[in-house]
């Protein structure tokens, strides 16, 4: 019998193959953060429009409209950074092209070491050294001080942000004729710096004035030089614009224009009553009587209670 001689293939194993499931991962992942990205990528504006939009929808006030149309929309983004808000007489500086200005425009001024400009994509911050702005215990801005803020007016007067201004001390107690107390040191000091940046051109809508006295340090206290970088005035100027309240012509009650239309409204007085006598006499105080015995006897009458 002839035997058949057999014969083994040998399969080619592919060890390269892992590749293709690495670049499939690798793609994936890819797609999953380009889509996070862009998730979190969120316009403020249109998602103030469809919040306002769907809490009037759920009260029944209004219909869903067809199509959303918000302030971008309208009014985008420009070369120079500003921006357009919910009309286009509301003009906002961007916050980082603002702090460039500003950290240039402050250098050339302060000395580096007392001046401080952050930003992010909500605020710009100015940290400015109080001892170049004040006197010790007092709020009346310096020479010095007004150069500076009339510099900064003149790069925020022509912009809609919001801008707060705050004062800050150090811990060590202030009492005199005019300040009682850190408080209304730190407030003087921030309402001073709010009037001079309204008398430089800045509008008064966009301004508001804090004072937060000791409580909020950024260095300790325990040194002359960490109470020194604790006095201070901080500007905080934000992306968004001053929001205003809208009382809708309905809400508003008119008032009444002569005496006559108010007597007409109001209710009649009702005659004051006294309250009626109460029949039933008060019961005498009871008193306390020694018996014979030592005891005491707690009665109305001590006359009878002795005999």
């Amino acid at each position: 019998m002839i035997r058949r001689r057999e014969e083994h293939h040998e399969t080619k194993t592919g060890h390269e193959r892992w590749l293709v499931s690495y670049a499939d991962f690798i793609t994936l992942l890819f797609g999953f953060f380009v889509v996070m990205y862009s998730v979190s990528q969120v316009s403020e504006q249109k998602y103030r429009v469809l919040s306002d939009t769907l809490s009037a929808v759920f009260r029944g006030n209004t219909p869903v409209p067809t199509e959303l149309d918000t302030a971008l929309d309208k009014y985008p983004t420009d070369h120079q950074g500003t921006i357009s808000g919910l009309s286009p007489t509301v003009n906002l500086v961007d916050t980082r092209v603002l702090a460039q200005e500003l950290e240039s425009a402050l250098l050339h001024l302060v000395d580096p070491k007392h001046v401080s400009v952050t930003a992010t994509e909500e605020w710009v911050q100015i940290d400015l050294n109080a001892n170049l702005l004040f006197d010790s215990g007092s709020a009346d801005p310096s020479e010095q001080a007004q150069r500076i803020f009339r510099d900064i007016a003149v790069r925020l007067a022509p912009y809609d942000n919001e801008i707060e201004v705050s004062g800050h001390t150090d811990n060590v107690p202030i009492h005199n004729a005019r300040f009682q107390s850190n408080w209304e040191l730190s407030s003087a000091r921030a309402s001073s710096v709010v009037r001079l940046l309204a008398d430089s051109g800045v509008k008064p809508v966009q301004l508001s004035a804090v004072g937060y006295g000791e409580f909020r340090p950024v260095a300790d206290n325990a040194s002359e030089e960490g109470r020194a970088a604790n006095r201070r005035v901080v500007l905080m100027v934000a992306r968004h614009a001053v929001e205003r309240p809208v009382v809708k012509p309905d809400a508003i009650v008119p008032e009444k224009d002569s005496h006559t239309d108010a007597e007409a409204v109001r209710p009649p007085l009702l005659p004051v009553q006294n309250p009626p006598a109460d029949p039933t006499p008060a019961a005498p105080a009871l008193q306390p009587v020694r018996l014979e015995n030592g005891g005491l006897l707690f009665t109305s009458d001590p006359e009878k209670a002795g005999q």
